[in-house]
């Protein structure tokens, strides 16, 4: 299965955290997320119809600052 890594700035607590998470979950293809508050990173592991475009312009509307991690 894919992993994708995205970086996402703006996140401060637990509660950022799970909002990120919730968002990648809703996603259609996303099998696996983890959100990593402390290093500011989503890995995601998806498969089917998943768009990493798609996710990051999800998250961005969340209100983070989410990219395509390099």
């Amino acid at each position: 299965m894919p992993e994708y890594k995205v970086s996402v700035q703006g996140m401060m607590c637990g509660g950022c955290q799970g909002n990120v998470e919730k968002v990648l979950r809703e996603i259609e293809g996303v099998n696996v997320v983890n959100v990593d508050l402390e290093n500011k990173l989503a890995t995601i592991q998806a498969e089917g119809v998943f768009d990493l475009k798609d996710a990051v312009k999800k998250i961005n509307d969340a209100g983070y600052e989410a990219s395509v991690a390099k």
